[in-house]
């Protein structure tokens, strides 16, 4: 599909702090989504951080809101967390947010989605890719555009927006003008003009992600400050209350040796 001719193509850089918003900016994004744990694929960010990035860059910033890694299969106090964290983003600046909800059965979850737009009714709302793991793409765009949700972030289903394209060009045809169709993972330099041109999509989404070294002259080795990322979004790290209690009951029966 063609994309529109004269149309500029909004660039939405994906950044995890200030100083990845103001290299965003300068190189020319249009918008941020602003996350915390990037290599998660993103997690909400402090309200510090949303107030710290809406007073340094002059473009919209939207802020996730992702309680936890995972899948995004919410009880009901990670959703009450959500909630809390949505309007405090708001307060701190962002202009959009940025979530998404699925029931077991893979379909997006209607009553939390219309929950959310009524929270913020004048502020975007994305749906980032937990649309990619929906059952049925089209009866989830269908779901968005009912409930009033802005635009939709998708790879077309697939493991990279180029693997996906002739579904995110699906999904282009299928929606409505009121909700845009953004394209990302795998975005990258050699392959954006084309994304465009086969999809049609009119927003890209890219992190741009590179490792820098750490500045720390003293390094100490063998102490890791985390676990290894669990292998796909069908495990969540969760405490373990037997594990919790084991370590209380020895502790209690433990010899003292000194006052806690």
């Amino acid at each position: 599909m063609p994309a529109a001719a004269n149309v500029p193509v909004v660039v939405e850089v994906a950044v995890d702090s200030v100083a990845g918003a103001l290299a965003a900016v300068a190189a020319g994004a249009h918008r941020l989504e602003l996350c915390q744990g990037l290599e998660l694929g993103g997690l909400t960010p402090s309200v510090g951080l949303v107030e710290a990035v809406s007073a340094a860059v002059p473009v919209p910033v939207f802020a996730m809101l992702r309680p936890r890694a995972g899948d995004f299969l919410y009880d009901e106090r990670e959703f009450a967390v959500l909630q809390r964290d949505a309007e405090r983003c708001v307060a701190a600046g962002a202009r959009g947010l940025v979530s998404g909800f699925l029931r077991n059965d893979g379909t997006l979850n209607r009553a939390r989605l219309r929950a959310l737009r009524d929270l913020v009714p004048h502020v975007a709302l994305t749906c980032h890719r937990a649309f990619d793991l929906c059952v049925d793409a089209f009866a989830a765009l269908d779901t968005l555009a009912e409930l009033a949700w802005t635009r939709v972030l998708t790879s077309g289903q697939a493991a990279t927006a180029p693997a996906g394209a002739a579904q995110i060009a699906a999904c282009v045809a299928r929606a409505p003008a009121k909700l845009a169709v953004m394209c990302g993972a795998g975005v990258r330099a050699d392959n954006v003009a084309a994304l465009v041109a086969a999809t049609g999509v009119r927003e890209v989404h890219l992190s741009a992600t590179v490792w820098q070294p750490s500045a720390m002259a003293f390094r100490r080795p063998g102490v890791p400050m985390g676990a290894t990322l669990p292998k796909d979004e069908y495990v969540r790290r969760c405490t373990d209350s037997v594990m919790v209690a084991a370590v209380v009951a020895n502790l209690r029966t433990a010899p003292r040796t000194g006052q806690p």
